[in-house]
Formats: structure tokens, sequence, C-alpha cells
């Protein structure tokens, strides 16, 4: 759906990237090995967005490592002792190079709206989310809370309160994360767990049930 409306998969990826993760800055190179994505296309919609006042760039001084084969080794991988060995290497110094960062413009009119958009869409996509976790166990609550929920400083943005199998689990995690360009925080509780925190009224438990959420699966009664 994004893709349609803003016409490119770069730009979609980069709009995620950024609005999800305002605070972080990022070099093309980086984007690239994170998104997939070809550098000359990185590039292109980076000078787009800059262009449109959505990203702020600025040149920064790094040290790059230079390294060289191991002095202990011969050339070509070959131990001192006879035994052939692979090369190692180590940095030797560093090397100064200017390098290009870019960073959501915080000071952009519409950041709030477009990230609301990237968030809104995207609980489209989850409902899918919940069919999918289903298949992999017996769930009793499903919440969507931090990111999902327009706070970014929320605890947890996913809360799975049943039995599941947490490998399939994590892959299922792993792909939403891949998705979002964000890193997720989750917690899973079996229905005792779950049960105790509550009765005992959990601060951590109580600042998802009582904030911003959305809840996709609810076999407790919690609404």
């Amino acid at each position: 759906m994004l893709q349609k409306l803003f016409g490119s998969k770069a730009r979609v990826s980069l709009l995620k990237l950024f609005l999800l993760n305002s605070e972080e800055k990022y070099y093309v190179r980086e984007l690239s090995r994170r998104s997939g994505l070809a550098v000359n296309s990185i590039a292109r919609e980076l000078d787009n967005l800059e262009a449109f006042g959505l990203l702020n760039s600025c040149m920064e001084i790094v040290e790059i490592p230079v390294k060289k084969e191991n002095a202990g080794e011969a050339a070509g991988g070959q131990a001192v002792d006879g035994l052939k060995k692979k090369s190692a290497y180590r940095p030797t110094g560093f090397l100064k190079q200017q390098r290009k960062y870019y960073r959501a413009n915080r000071d952009f009119i519409l950041l709030s709206e477009l990230k609301n958009l990237i968030i809104r869409s995207q609980v489209l996509y989850e409902k899918d989310f919940a069919t999918k976790i289903r298949r992999i166990g017996n769930l009793k609550l499903l919440i969507l809370s931090g990111i999902f929920a327009g706070n970014e400083a929320g605890p947890v943005d996913i809360l799975v309160v049943g039995k599941i199998n947490k490998v399939k689990f994590s892959l299922l995690i792993k792909d939403m994360e891949k998705e979002l360009q964000k890193e997720l925080n989750f917690t899973v509780m079996d229905p005792d767990e779950y049960r105790y925190r509550k009765d005992m009224t959990d601060v951590f438990l109580y600042s998802i049930l009582e904030g911003k959420k959305i809840v996709l699966i609810d076999e407790i009664g919690l609404l």
C-alpha cells in the first residue's frame, strides 16, 4: 500500500527507517546493507527526501581501521611452523575519512503525520501477523503497544499471553522487524504468570494495560 502511495520501494524503506528511528543517523552504504537495496537507488532517494525537507545531512570525520597481514605468518597464509593457517589481520592504525550522514528533520512540518501514516499502515499488516501467530500456539491475549500506539518510549511493543512455539515466534518477529526497519521489544507470558502479575498489580504489566494499545486478540476478557 505504501509503495503504491509513494511510488518507490526504496523511498518506503527509507521512510520507515528514518521516521521510526528519528534519533539515529545513517550513511549511504549502511542504509544499503540494512535495506538490501542498491547504493545508487538509496543515494537518489536520499537526495529527493533531503530536497523535500524531510531529511537533514551533515559531514563528519570518522576513523577507518587500516589492516595488514599478521607479521607472525608468512605470505599466502603459511604459518611459521609450516602448518597452513588462515591469514590473520590486525589494525595498524586509522585513516581519517569524511562521511555524509542523514537523519530525520525533526522540524519538518509533516513529520508526525507521516510517522503516524507509516505506523497505521503497519497495523493493517499486523492483522495478518495475528493470523500467523494463532497458528503457532494457543493465544489468550495479543497487544500492540509502544511504537504501534505512537509511544516509542513505552516499555514494550508487543505483549503475548499464551502458549506459543518460541522459535517460530522469533522468526515472525524478525520478519516484522525487517518490514519495519526497526528492532522491536516484546514480552511473552504464560496465562498463569499473567494472572499472577495482574493480581499483584505489577507496574510493568499495568503500564501496558492502562497505556495506549491495540488489542488484536483478547480471550482473557480484558475489554
